[in-house]
């Protein structure tokens, strides 16, 4: 049973737009579409739907930084309840390939994050064992995962009393990939220290797990503190989960290498008979060696590219899923459905061009080619029930609901859409520059968006030449530069910030009230009516925003999004007037730098630390600091840091 812990209720459209997706998911909708505007408390809404249909979820995201702020969020409307993270578990990762035209071959090569992997099995685990679920992931959950019914054959259930020696029981934990290590423990490990067994469990660092023996039975189980080495509690069952979200039994490796040599010889002929004889021999010497080792070790490197094997598979098969582990009644929520959607459409065709290359040319088997994300045909199929949340909806949702939507147009705050002004491109730059001062004059912030990175360099030197604090923004800023500009803008250190790409779905700038679009007549993706909507919402946190968007034409595009706006401040300000409601812009507490970070002459330095000794402290600085905000469930400022360490390890 779900339990909501919020001091606010749903307000404003909010109790509307619960009750009709709660009554939509109890009569069997299979899709439903959520038209919120920015700042209208969509995430809130989804947490009351969860609550009131008691139902596992899955959220949806189509980027990392927004699935941890939908995580951060419902952490706290659900501490009761179990909250996961699943997204990509590498830091670094760059993915096996070959190019023809240049002969170049390039090796696999990763960076595991074990923190994120530790998330992901618990995740995993907490679908298969608990119905108050809630996974928040990135669009990770649609590629390839272990068959969930293989990966729970590997569950060790221990209880008290239980008949079991500990060499049956170091047997069946080394079968489920954990190690024995006799001094100090890491995830995925275990020891014996006299009748006891300690394990470090490996989808978690929040305890270790002792077993107390006599003679061959449990006598207790003990969750022991990692430090202090005292108990935290006793408890009278456990299950031991896998030391990876990989790990597969013996009879799996055995049935899969004999299924493995049957197409390593099928494909062998097939190059004999093509006389592509490096290419057999390139092929060969690989996947011999693989047999060996998943014959010896039960794993080789790229043991993914086997997963049909391991799966038990036909060609063309679909992969199981982070998906495959919901129950059938589970709810899908897609944020952000606009990019989400079109996001997983293109995923497939991307990967299958890089292996078929692989395969062509003697590095991979044909099999390796179901390794791979869904097909959207196969997302399509999915059964569980999808609920589509946008401010822009596209027309794939629109379709499948057949163009009934919920709206939730009115905010809890009472805030209204943005006022949109068109002006002249004639004299752009004075008309910017007027702004900008009245806006200094009145202690507000603002944002500017160009079409180009060349035009938002030199629009920002040009307000610097006239005094105004200003700064850029652009693809070639690392992830805690671009934060820390922003940072410093709601701060007020900036007064204006211009950028490209600035305005992506979900920056939340509540101090900047006036938002400048360049070239708004062109026709373009950049410049279409979703994109123009989006970008005029960065703005609607404040109770006076405003758009200005230069043109000297009035597109379709531009006369829909003006058209759009005006409907949605009608039905604001009726509602506002009806209930006497004063909008209010929003307040929203500005979070401190990154430690050693607080000033931007010091990111623009980092580049020019030379020392691998410097760089690896910093590193090993920043991880602790990480560490801090992970124990104190300030999860999206860990991930900050997590970003900013792997940045600065890819540097080495």
């Amino acid at each position: 049973m779900y339990k909501l812990s919020s001091e606010n209720q749903p307000r404003g459209d909010q109790p509307k737009a619960i009750k009709e997706l709660v009554k939509g998911v109890m009569e069997n909708k299979k899709h439903q579409v959520l038209l919120g505007v920015t700042g209208s408390g969509k995430t809130f809404t989804m947490a009351n739907v969860i609550m009131q249909t008691n139902r596992p979820a899955i959220i949806l995201s189509h980027n990392k930084t927004l699935a941890s702020q939908l995580y951060s969020e419902m952490k706290m409307f659900f501490p009761e309840n179990k909250v996961e993270y699943f997204v990509s578990h590498f830091d670094y990762y760059r993915p096996e390939s070959y190019l023809p035209s240049k002969d170049i071959y390039t090796e696999k090569s990763s960076k595991t994050n074990w923190d994120l992997e530790a998330m992901r099995m618990s995740a995993m685990n907490s679908l298969i064992s608990r119905r108050d679920t809630i996974v928040i992931s990135s669009v990770a959950a649609i590629y390839g995962a272990l068959n969930p019914a293989e990966y729970e054959e590997s569950f060790i259930y221990i209880e008290t009393k239980l008949k079991l020696t500990r060499e049956n029981l170091f047997r069946n934990l080394v079968k489920i990939g954990y190690s024995k290590n006799l001094m100090e423990l890491s995830p995925g490990e275990f020891r014996s220290k006299g009748d006891s067994v300690e394990l470090f469990p490996s989808w978690t660092d929040d305890f270790l797990v002792r077993i107390d023996f006599f003679d061959d039975e449990i006598e207790t189980i003990a969750f022991i503190d990692k430090l202090n080495k005292t108990i935290i509690k006793k408890v009278k069952n456990f299950i031991i989960y896998p030391a990876s979200s990989y790990t597969v039994t013996n009879n799996t490796i055995e049935k899969a290498t004999i299924e493995i040599e049957k197409e390593l010889e099928e494909r062998l002929n097939y190059f004999v008979s093509e006389n592509k004889l490096l290419e057999r021999q390139r092929l060969e010497d690989r996947v011999k060696n693989d047999i060996d080792s998943l014959r010896e070790f039960g794993f080789c490197s790229g043991i993914e590219n086997y997963s049909r094997h391991m799966d038990g598979r036909q060609e063309g098969e679909k992969p199981y899923t982070l998906i495959d582990y919901l129950p059938k009644d589970a709810l899908i929520f897609i944020d952000e459905s606009h990019i989400t959607i079109p996001q997983f459409k293109a995923m497939y065709n991307g990967d299958y061009q890089r292996k078929r290359n692989l395969v062509d040319y003697g590095f991979r088997l044909p099999s390796a080619l179901d390794n791979r994300p869904l097909k959207f045909e196969e997302f399509q199929e999915i059964e569980q029930q999808k609920i589509y949340i946008s401010a822009t909806p596209g027309e794939y949702e629109l379709d499948k609901t057949n163009g009934e939507i919920v709206t939730q147009i009115i905010r809890p705050t009472g805030l209204l859409d943005p006022i949109i002004e068109i002006k002249p491109t004639e004299r752009q730059f004075e008309i910017m520059f007027d702004e900008i001062k009245n806006q200094i004059d009145n202690k507000e912030r603002t944002i500017i968006i160009t079409a180009t990175k060349r035009t938002a360099e030199e629009l920002s030197r040009s307000f610097r030449d006239k005094k105004i604090k200003s700064a850029y923004i652009h693809s070639e800023h690392k992830t805690f530069e671009r934060n820390e500009i922003l940072r410093k803008l709601r701060k007020g250190i900036y007064d204006v910030v211009v950028g490209v790409n600035l305005l992506r779905e979900g920056i939340d700038l509540p101090e900047v009230s006036l938002i400048m679009i360049l070239e708004a007549d062109v026709n373009s993706f950049a410049r279409s009516k979703n994109a123009l909507i989006q970008m005029i919402g960065r703005v609607a946190r404040n109770d006076h925003g405003r758009a200005i968007l230069f043109a000297d034409k009035i597109t379709d595009n531009i006369s829909e999004t003006v058209k759009d706006n005006e409907n949605k401040r009608k039905i604001q300000i009726e509602y506002n007037e009806k209930n006497n409601i004063v909008p209010k812009t929003i307040i929203k507490p500005i979070s401190d730098p990154i430690q050693g970070f607080s000033d931007i002459d010091k990111l623009e330095n980092l580049g020019k630390i030379k020392s691998k000794k410097e760089k690896k402290a910093l590193i090993d600085s920043l991880k602790n600091e990480m560490e801090i905000h992970k124990n104190n469930n300030d999860f999206e400022k860990a991930i900050e840091l997590r970003d900013l360490i792997y940045e600065l390890e890819a540097e080495l």
